[in-house]
């Protein structure tokens, strides 16, 4: 069952409140309320699409806890992963990170990466700073190029 990103950003939250102030259900819904950060970047890797998804989830793997995904694509030519990674001020902001990875021929494949986090009175950009971060990572494990976002 896939759960959206504001879902899994809200249980997060609520997971830290309830861990701090002892409010994880009012930090929920407070949590569904905030707007949110969100960036993506696509990147062109000049490797098969098999050899992409395994660095992908490694990549991914290292930087944060996987979450659920739905199965998507048909035939192999598409594959999601997703973690929840700490960004913003000393890494305790949850952000939801997804890529999907797509085969775009034999010798390469297209990774879009998103990132998306809560965003609070103080704005840190956690979102956009951790989808460079880890496209830069990406990038750096897979040859990849043509970064946008």
């Amino acid at each position: 069952m896939d759960r959206s990103e504001d879902r899994i950003l809200a249980d997060e939250l609520a997971s830290l409140g309830a861990v701090g102030a002892g409010g994880g259900r009012l930090v929920r819904v407070v949590a569904r309320m905030m707007r949110k950060n969100v960036h993506e970047i696509d990147l062109l890797v000049p490797l098969p699409f098999d050899d992409v998804v395994r660095r992908v989830s490694s990549v991914l793997g290292r930087a944060g806890r996987a979450v659920e995904t739905e199965p998507v694509g048909a035939g192999g030519n598409e594959e999601t992963i997703r973690v929840v990674a700490g960004g913003g001020a000393g890494g305790l902001n949850p952000v939801v990170v997804t890529a999907w990875v797509l085969k775009a021929d034999g010798n390469s494949s297209e990774v879009r990466l998103r990132a998306a986090a809560k965003e609070g009175l103080i704005r840190q950009r956690a979102g956009e700073k951790t989808a460079v971060r880890l496209a830069a990572l990406l990038s750096r494990a897979t040859g990849a190029t043509g970064a946008e976002g």
